[in-house]
């Protein structure tokens, strides 16, 4: 097998887990990274594409291969702004997702959130559910949707309540068992690592990865 990936989203907390595991993994002969600002990685597999994601229509020709990962995301810290929240989290990912049917992409991977759901009252989960659903419509022939937990790992900017929530969580993670399994803290490695996975393996359809599935994939 020699692939071809695209990555959207690699200087965040998965997305930079991901990009190390495809640039060591020999499946992935070819790893094509957009992004805002060049990352300071250099390896013969990477390409590194400096995009305005208002404008992907530009780099239209360059989404091409055989798995595209959609690591986009933002905070409210970063965006309060809640328009422009949306237009990072729903609107570029599902012109991605488009443009990689459009463009004949085998497979799209999707990172939501445990709680997704269009109708929720929270912003957050709403949205979220809301890119499920329309990523869902854009045509692509196999869609994998990854629902994490609470994510950890090291994170380039520090969080104040993930300081606070990672230990925290270490104590209450053996308390979640059975249906309460999937609310369990989760490795960003681990998220990716499944990632990897699930996108070696020849399958059509959708197919939806809550928190607990991610870990026995990976």
């Amino acid at each position: 097998m020699a692939f071809k990936a695209v990555i959207a989203g690699a200087s965040g907390l998965i997305g930079s887990n991901l990009l190390t595991i495809l640039l060591n993994q020999p499946e992935y002969t070819d790893v094509l990274i957009l992004i805002r600002k060049e990352l300071p990685v250099q390896h013969k597999k990477l390409k590194q594409v400096v995009v305005n994601f208002d404008r992907l229509d530009d780099h239209a020709n360059e989404i091409n291969g055989h798995a595209f990962f959609s690591c986009l995301g933002s905070t409210q810290k970063k965006t309060p702004d809640l328009k422009d929240y949306y237009k990072i989290d729903h609107d570029y990912t599902l012109h991605l997702a488009q443009l990689a049917a459009q463009n004949g992409i085998e497979q799209f991977h999707l990172v939501s959130s445990l709680g997704a759901d269009s109708k929720a009252s929270n912003f957050y989960l709403k949205t979220k559910g809301e890119v499920e659903n329309d990523v869902t419509k854009a045509g692509v022939k196999c869609l994998h949707i990854y629902r994490p937990a609470f994510l950890t790992g090291d994170r380039k900017e520090y969080r104040f309540a993930e300081k606070i929530l990672v230990p925290l969580m270490a104590i209450i993670n053996p308390l979640l068992f059975g249906k309460l399994k999937k609310y369990q803290s989760i490795p960003a490695h681990t998220v990716a690592m499944a990632m990897f996975k699930q996108s070696i393996i020849n399958k059509e359809g959708v197919f939806i990865h809550p928190s607990d599935q991610i870990k026995e994939i990976a």
